[in-house]
C-alpha cells in the first residue's frame, strides 16, 4: 500500500527554523521529519552522530548521508545545515544551540529525535549502560529543551516535540535502560509544558509505534502486519506528518500530551 508524502498545508510554518536531532540515517525517522518540514518551507538544521567510540565506517556512513540530506533539503527550496555531534557530551546542548542560532538566527521548533538504544536485561544492566542511555535520551533532550525555552522570545509559536516509544503502554523486556530513560522523557514533557506555556511554547511527545526504518526482522514484520488493522506497517512519514501538525498553528492548543500514534 502506497502512502502519500505529507503535503504543504500549514503556511504559518514557512520561513521558521527547525532543529531536528538524530537525522543521520537513510530511511530513518529523523530524515523524514527534516524532509516534511522542508516541504513546509522551514529552514532545517539537523544533527548526526559523531562519537569517538563509533566504528569509523558507521561515522563515515552517517556523515556521507548527512551531506546528501542537506543537498536534498536545499533542493526543496529551503536553507539547511547539519553538524556531527556527540549528544552524550556534557556541553553538547549549549554548543548545538549556539551553532543553530549563529547559523539561522532565532529557533522556533525543536524536535528531540536522537536516541541511544541497546538491548539489555536484568542480568546485564549496569551503570555504564544506564549512563549511556541517560546522557543522550534524558540529559541532552532536557538541556536542549530548557536551553531553547530560555532563548525563545517570540511570545507565540514555540514548539518542543520529543520522541518516545510507548513505555507507558506495556512492558519492553530486555530494554530496561532504554525504557527508564524514555519513560523519564514522558514525565519531563508534561511538567515542562506547564512551566513554559506562558512563553508561548507547547511541549508534546510522540510515540510513533513500530516504524519500518530498517531495523525490523522479516519475522517481526510478518507479525506486525498480522496485527495491523490497516494492513501495513508504520512508515517514517506517518510520524513526520503528525509532528508537522503539532508544530503548526493548528496544534497550538495541544500541550503536555504523550500522543500514541500507532495506527491501531
Amino acid at each position: 500500500m502506497t502512502v502519500p508524502e505529507p503535503i504543504a498545508i500549514y503556511p504559518d510554518l514557512r520561513g521558521r527554523v527547525v532543529l531536528v536531532t538524530g537525522a543521520g540515517r537513510s530511511g530513518g525517522l529523523g530524515a523524514a521529519i527534516c524532509r516534511a518540514f522542508a516541504d513546509q518551507g522551514c529552514n532545517v538544521f539537523f544533527t548526526y552522530r559523531s562519537i569517538g567510540n563509533l566504528q569509523d565506517a558507521d561515522e563515515e556512513s552517517e556523515r556521507n548521508y548527512a551531506a546528501k540530506l542537506v543537498s536534498d533539503l536545499r533542493g526543496r527550496g529551503v536553507r539547511s545545515e547539519c553538524v556531527g555531534i556527540d549528544l552524550a557530551a556534557a556541553r553538547s546542548a549549549e554548543i548545538l544551540l549556539d551553532r543553530v542560532y549563529d547559523t539561522f538566527g532565532a529557533l522556533s521548533i525543536l524536535i528531540n529525535n536522537a536516541a541511544h538504544s541497546t538491548f539489555d536485561g536484568f542480568e546485564t544492566l549496569d551503570a555504564e549502560g544506564l549512563d549511556a542511555h541517560y546522557f543522550v535520551n534524558v540529559r541532552a533532550a532536557a538541556l536542549l529543551s530548557v536551553g531553547f525555552a530560555k532563548r525563545f522570545s517570540e511570545g507565540t509559536g514555540g514548539r518542543i516535540i520529543n520522541l518516545t516509544s510507548g513505555q507507558d503502554l506495556g512492558p519492553m523486556p530486555g530494554e530496561l535502560a532504554y525504557v527508564a530513560s524514555k519513560g523519564a522523557i514522558s514525565g519531563f514533557t508534561r511538567s515542562l509544558a506547564k512551566e513554559i506555556a506562558h512563553k508561548g511554547i507547547t511541549v508534546n511527545a510522540v510515540d510513533p509505534g513500530p516504524t519500518d526504518t530498517g531495523w525490523m526482522t522479516p519475522e517481526l514484520k510478518t507479525q506486525l502486519l498480522k496485527e495491523s488493522g490497516f494492513g501495513r506497517l508504520g512508515q517514517p512519514h506517518d510520524a513526520a506528518s503528525l509532528i508537522v501538525f503539532l508544530a503548526s498553528k493548528a496544534g497550538e492548543w495541544i500541550t503536555g500530551e504523550v500522543i500514541h500514534s500507532r495506527g491501531s
